[in-house]
């Protein structure tokens, strides 16, 4: 069973081992022709040139991994909400939040595909280097390459040499120390530094906010534990990662920080003083306030209000009848009725016989 494991690996393993090699192989003639094939300093910046090919192959997966980290820090509200609404049941909080990733399109895994993508690639080199240090040539390293590998120094230490196999040599020693150091510092800032100025307040708290805080403390332990078995070349590679990766990662944060982070506010702030500078408006400012005062037109004077009709006031039938005009007509009152009734225009006492 562990043979068949080993012989899987293996045949997994032989491409990357190709291709670091090659790319590998390529820098160190480069470097070599100028600061001879033998040299150490050839064979570092060979590794370096390695590392940054890889990494920028990596960028668009970094792109990724900013957006769907920036959406886990904006949706900690809403997982929030969540938890207080379904925290009694575990089973249906973990349906509700994985739909609302889906919904949102954030991949909780997507902070972890660089360190795992470049884990295959980590471990080619480090099987490369430590079977070089053997004298076994992996991919298309030669034999010569191998050899010269095997012996390069740098400040008086081997570079396929360890800390945990530096066979006495105190500048093995020492060197490692130093770059496993520094491979520990790189990977704190860089953490600490998405921490501090591209999260929001609301991100600070919750299950997320505590991952990171455990990340941050515990990848610097495992690399400052693990580093110790590395070669040298491997922790210059690392390390040389680890300062792609911060420098990357403070040029999003600069340029297109997550709304309501401190590396938002310092960002407005930056923009402010550069339009300051500039004597450009305020995008803020309404810009009926930037344009210069118009005279005011001088308004049309109103048209004057037709009369209003007056309505005929009510009028009794007598009233009517002696106002009928004199057109050929009986203009006389009328008599009274027969049956000697009085008119409702007559005045009251008045004899009318």
């Amino acid at each position: 069973m562990f043979s068949f494991l080993g012989q899987l690996g293996s045949t997994i393993m032989a491409p990357l081992y190709w291709v670091t090699s090659l790319i590998l192989s390529g820098f160190h003639t480069v470097f070599g022709s100028l600061l001879g094939p033998d040299s150490g300093w050839s064979w570092v910046l060979a590794i370096v040139g390695l590392t940054l090919v890889i990494r920028a192959a990596l960028i668009p997966l970094f792109v990724k991994q900013i957006k769907s980290s920036r959406n886990m820090q904006l949706l900690q509200p809403k997982v929030k909400e969540l938890q207080k609404k379904y925290g009694h049941d575990r089973e249906r909080l973990a349906q509700e939040t994985m739909k609302l990733y889906k919904d949102t399109g954030t991949n909780p895994f997507a902070s972890c595909m660089p360190i795992l993508l470049q884990m295959p690639i980590f471990l080619a080199l480090f099987r490369l280097i430590d079977q070089a240090a053997k004298g076994t040539a992996k991919g298309v390293l030669t034999d010569a390459q191998v050899e010269s590998l095997q012996t390069a120094e740098i400040f008086g230490a081997r570079i396929s040499a360890s800390f945990t196999k530096a066979d006495g040599n105190v500048n093995v020693q020492i060197l490692a120390a130093v770059l496993v150091l520094a491979m520990t510092a790189t990977t704190f800032l860089t953490q600490r530094q998405l921490m501090s100025k591209n999260m929001p307040a609301d991100a600070m708290t919750g299950q997320y906010a505590q991952q990171q805080k455990m990340l941050l403390y515990v990848l610097p332990v495992v690399f400052a534990v693990g580093g110790i078995a590395f070669p040298i070349g491997v922790l210059f590679y690392w390390t040389t990662s680890n300062l792609w990766t911060m420098g990357q990662q403070f040029y999003v944060i600069r340029n297109n920080p997550a709304p309501g982070t401190p590396a938002a506010k310092a960002k407005q702030e930056r923009d402010a003083a550069k339009r300051l500078r500039k004597g450009l408006p305020d995008p803020a400012t309404p810009l009926e306030t930037t344009l210069p005062a118009t005279p005011a037109t001088p308004a049309t004077p109103a048209a004057p209000e037709a009369p209003r009709r007056q309505q005929p006031k009510k009028q009794t039938r007598s009233q009517r009848k002696k106002q009928i005009p004199a057109s050929g007509k009986n203009t006389q009152r009328n008599p009274r009725p027969a049956d000697g009734t009085p008119d409702e225009g007559d005045e009251p006492g008045r004899n009318t016989a």
